[in-house]
């Protein structure tokens, strides 16, 4: 006898932490309803196949405890009031569930920079060498996703990548952001997530200032500390050097004269600290709000490079590199002790004969 199926009290269906669940994660499935309902369907669609994924007495949540891709799939929700002959009442909406990982992550970068204005515009990259037929954006904190279809690039080996624009930056953009690629034959299927891109507005206070004790120039082996300051207690300070994709940054500061600063050790001194600095203060409660940049400050390193050291004090030289003269020295080193060890073996083949010899001798006689 086919079941029946009323249009009414239909219940909601939705996914506790997440509908996005890392392979191998747990995900609890919850059907909501205002309805009495004693019996409960959860029914499941992969790829216009519907099969029935569960049917027994209602309960509110259904643990997934362990989640493979045989999970993925799109869900929906019915109930019924009696078990026996049950009318089921309309199914939920459906609830899409993702199982991440199946995939090697792909990668995320800004353009031109993760530092933005207000104003500004940034695309977000995904790029990968697996030939996704599409990629998904995903900013912390929210639950939607933004997808695209995946565009085919070639330098020098095949990549797939998708562009994401942000056209005027302000601040509900900024944020953490990661990306996944999928298949077609598979949408419900993502790659393990991208590692995440931090994308910041500037500009939203007054900046601060940046400088150095012993000026922009200094020699190589002196103690090298930068110091960040500004007239508002920032919580943290930001310290950004060109041509580098991450920051370094300080919390706390030092009040003196009512200006705060922060202290920021480079250590000592070599050519490769030379460059060009910048500095930003921010507040906890937004921590992807930064102020303006300060002034730009050229650090230069003069005189002969330092011997590089693995410990203070310990010169490790390059795996592979060898100096001549510890050749010769191991060399000298061999050969002695070659000719040590066979005048050893020649005279204790001596002695044996000689002591045959006079045995020989003794008998004879």
């Amino acid at each position: 006898m086919a079941e029946a199926t009323m249009m009414e009290n239909s219940p909601s269906l939705s996914a506790w932490p997440s509908p996005v669940v890392p392979l191998g994660g747990r995900v609890t499935l919850r059907c909501h309803s205002h309805a009495r309902f004693v019996f409960l369907k959860i029914i499941k669609t992969v790829r216009s196949h519907i099969s029935e994924f569960h049917k027994g007495p209602f309960k509110k949540s259904f643990m997934i405890k362990r989640v493979t891709t045989a999970h993925a799939g799109i869900y929906r929700c019915s109930g019924a009031h009696t078990r026996i002959h049950p009318v089921w009442s309309a199914v939920s909406d459906p609830l899409e569930i993702v199982v991440t990982g199946v995939f090697t992550k792909p990668s995320i970068s800004a353009h031109p920079s993760s530092l933005v204005h207000p104003g500004s515009s940034v695309t977000l990259h995904c790029l990968s060498e697996l030939d996704f037929d599409k990629f998904i954006l995903h900013k912390k904190g929210i639950t939607q996703h933004f997808q695209l279809p995946a565009k085919i690039i070639h330098a020098g080996l095949p990549y797939t990548q998708a562009n994401f624009s942000i056209d005027t930056m302000t601040p509900t953009d900024a944020g953490t952001y990661t990306c996944y690629g999928s298949l077609s034959h598979y949408p419900c299927e993502w790659s393990a997530p991208s590692d995440p891109l931090d994308i910041v507005i500037t500009g939203q206070y007054q900046k601060p200032s940046l400088s150095t004790q012993m000026g922009p120039m200094v020699g190589s082996g002196e103690n090298v500390t930068l110091s960040c300051s500004s007239k508002t207690p920032f919580d943290k300070y930001h310290l950004s050097r060109e041509g580098e994709a991450r920051d370094h940054w300080l919390s706390g500061w030092q009040s003196h004269n009512g200006t705060f600063q922060v202290h920021v050790p480079l250590g000592t001194a070599n050519p490769f600290h030379g460059g060009t600095y910048r500095c930003y203060g921010s507040f906890k409660g937004s921590p992807y709000e930064w102020s303006s940049p300060s002034d730009l400050l050229n650090l230069s390193v003069t005189g002969e490079d330092p011997i590089p050291a693995a410990y203070p004090g310990t010169y490790c030289p390059p795996q592979g590199q060898y100096h001549k003269p510890d050749i010769l020295i191991g060399l000298s080193g061999v050969i002695i002790s070659i000719g040590i060890f066979l005048s050893v073996l020649i005279g204790y083949w001596c002695s044996i004969k000689n002591r045959k010899s006079k045995t020989g001798e003794d008998n004879i006689t």
